[in-house]
């Protein structure tokens, strides 16, 4: 019979990404080789039509391989699909409706619900349901073709239970995956700047509020740094918006190196950065601080920028009191490094008042 895995999860469409139409290989591969099974176990259960019926499922999946090698993604569908339409339909006249053919049929309800569009996905359900249907009121007034003794078709039934029964717990193991890395990556897009990787403003605003909650029942340190890039503008203007994203993404890269895992980073603004430094007092938050101006200060920015665009940040630095809000850390970190601005850059400055 085959894997109808395929077109459970692959649709028609030929823009998905690569790994997804090379599962879809494997799947056709695993469909084939069911398919040869079936050729033997008919031709040993006496069923010769049957068996030269699996040939052409065969011949149909490597069809469906080759145009999937070879990017004709819209016509491996329709060989799939149409493999299991027809070998279900067979395999119930031939030998009847107690071999399990039709659990196949079943397979395309996930698919349908899956890859089809909403608006085609009611009308793909119902004509899968009047076809299943059909087959089924078709064998009420009909014999089978080519009978097989009964022993024979509660194997061949429960041959069909168990691959079927395979394929639906791949499916759903395939689908969960699927789920997980969707939300996994919706996860990370709320809560990431997309050019720098950093924690986004919002989700910093949520950790620092954590830490700080932390800090409010324990007592224990915690430094705040708010790092600008010095003239970023001019970058821009001078270099072009590339070399400035490629700027942003480095000194991201950059404080990721000189900062400790526990320490939070984010992107706070268009040049600016905030961090914030668990069981860190003012003093060691400078002394934090100045490292990360010298590795950026020293940067080659040329072997990332190609041009010679020179880089200098000002920082400043401030820690959390009992009792306030992130606001307040942050405000008077941004006072000290609006005198570091005003002092005229590339420098570090505190804030204690």
């Amino acid at each position: 019979m085959g894997s109808t895995e395929t077109s459970a999860t692959y649709g028609a469409e030929t823009g998905r990404k690569p790994q997804f139409w090379r599962l879809a290989m494997r799947c056709t591969q695993i469909a084939g080789t069911v398919d040869v099974a079936f050729f033997f176990l008919f031709l040993a259960l006496g069923s010769p039509i049957l068996a030269w019926v699996n040939v052409a499922s065969v011949a149909m999946y490597a069809g469906a391989y080759y145009a999937l090698k070879n990017r004709q993604n819209g016509l491996a569908i329709v060989l799939i699909w149409a493999e299991v339409l027809l070998h279900a339909a067979l395999g119930i006249i031939l030998i009847g409706w107690g071999s399990g053919f039709h659990y196949y049929l079943l397979m395309f309800i996930p698919a349908i619900c899956v890859s089809a569009p909403r608006r085609w996905a009611f009308v793909a359900l119902l004509t899968l349901w009047g076809y299943y249907v059909a087959l089924d009121v078709l064998m009420w007034s009909i014999e089978p073709v080519q009978p097989i003794n009964p022993l024979a078709l509660q194997i061949v039934h429960l041959f069909n239970l168990s691959v079927v029964f395979a394929m639906f717990s791949y499916l759903s193991t395939f689908y969960l995956k699927t789920v997980v890395r969707a939300h996994q990556k919706l996860r990370l897009l709320a809560t990431t700047d997309p050019l720098t990787g950093l924690l986004n403003r919002r989700h910093m605003t949520y950790l620092a509020d954590r830490e700080m909650a932390r800090f409010n029942r324990s007592g224990h340190p915690v430094g705040v740094l708010l790092l600008d890039i010095d003239h970023f503008k001019a970058i821009n203007d001078e270099f072009g918006h590339e070399v400035g994203d490629q700027v942003l993404a480095s000194v991201a890269d950059i404080l990721r190196n000189q900062l400790r895992e526990q320490d939070l980073v984010s992107r706070w603004g268009g040049e600016e950065f905030l961090i914030i430094l668990p069981d860190t007092g003012i003093e060691k938050a400078q002394v934090s601080a100045e490292r990360i101006r010298q590795a950026i200060l020293d940067f080659d920015w040329r072997s990332v920028t190609r041009t010679d665009v020179h880089l200098t940040t000002s920082a400043g630095v401030s820690e959390f009191r009992c009792g306030e809000r992130l606001g307040a850390a942050v405000s008077r970190a941004d006072r000290a490094l609006y005198r570091g601005k005003a002092g005229g850059r590339n420098r570090v400055e505190l804030e204690t008042a």
